[in-house]
């Protein structure tokens, strides 16, 4: 199997493997946050602990070193060590992991120094401002260095300064068998709308936003990564499953209910407020690296009132 699948697939075989891996990253997965010591090492324990966390709370996937884990701040030895942390206790749990930069060449060198984990997300390049023939390009390259493994699209123009348009996703889709889906952090429901009709069979969209999550998903979309599921991963998992499940007017509900904490968690930019939140939870220390800093008092005594409302 695994020599067949570095191979181009069309047709029948194409669309079989597309859904075979993307049933694998449906539901709610979680952008994990990495901890920090004191002295600001990566804290393997408390990362081992939210990862057992999540998988006891029935959260679907885990994607470590995403923006959320402050990768770009990040070592290769400890890109490594979280992923190996990561795969030792995510009981079976499939891995995505966050490789993006705004070059081939730097995220090519992230696909095979996380070779080990069972997909990869990728940002739209940041800064350089690429047209969208750039975009595709740049994409394409990426999967085929992949050598077959599963690619996970990730347009969050609002960090990146680059939007991937519908058409050019839909090219992807179309023309690349291991781009097996999107990660749509856009917040443009006109553009997710367009792929969402006009994607291939076993194409994955997932919202990138905790709070778009229940109007997309009852549009069709597939799940979310979720930073909100770091905090409540429980509410999070079960939450999205009811949407799967199509018990919308019960996902309604929870989504009002779990409303405070979306918007929270953005007050400051991400990941401030979820660390904040877990560090109030006793989970792991507040402590993040340069260029980011603590919540402001203003933001934890916030973070404090919603998470005194929901546990």
């Amino acid at each position: 199997m695994a020599p067949a699948r570095k191979r181009w697939f069309s047709g029948r075989n194409f669309v079989y493997l597309r859904i075979m891996d993307t049933k694998l990253f449906k539901g709610c997965g979680t952008a994990l946050l990495t901890p920090f010591t004191e002295t600001l090492e990566v804290d393997l324990d408390a990362f081992a602990a939210t990862v057992d966390w999540q998988v006891e709370a029935g959260i679907d996937f885990l994607v470590p070193l995403g923006t959320t884990g402050e990768t770009p701040t990040l070592s290769d030895a400890e890109k490594l060590r979280v992923l190996e942390t990561a795969r030792a206790h995510a009981g079976g749990r499939p891995l995505v992991a966050g490789v993006g930069t705004n070059s081939v060449d730097g995220t090519v060198a992230n696909l095979r120094l996380l070779r080990d984990a069972d997909a990869f997300l990728v940002v739209v390049p940041y800064y350089n401002k690429p047209p969208q023939r750039g975009i595709y390009a740049y994409f394409k390259a990426v999967a085929e260095a992949a050598e077959g493994k599963p690619v996970i699209l990730y347009n969050v123009p609002g960090r990146t300064g680059s939007n991937i348009e519908a058409e050019t996703t839909l090219r992807l889709a179309r023309e690349v068998p291991n781009i097996i889906g999107i990660k749509e952090a856009s917040g443009n429901f006109e553009q997710i709308r367009a792929i969402l009709a006009g994607r291939p069979e076993g194409f994955l969209v997932l919202s990138g936003n905790d709070d778009d999550t229940c109007a997309l998903m009852k549009e069709g979309a597939d799940g979310v990564i979720s930073v909100a599921s770091n905090v409540f991963p429980s509410a999070m998992a079960d939450f999205v499953h009811a949407l799967q499940q199509g018990r919308f007017a019960e996902a309604e509900k929870m989504d009002s209910q779990l409303h405070p904490l979306f918007k929270g968690l953005f007050v400051e930019p991400n990941p401030i407020p979820a660390k904040a939140a877990m560090a109030q939870l006793g989970l792991m220390q507040n402590r993040l690296r340069l260029p980011l800093v603590s919540a402001t008092a203003e933001t934890e005594a916030l973070i404090g009132k919603i998470l005194s409302e929901l546990f």
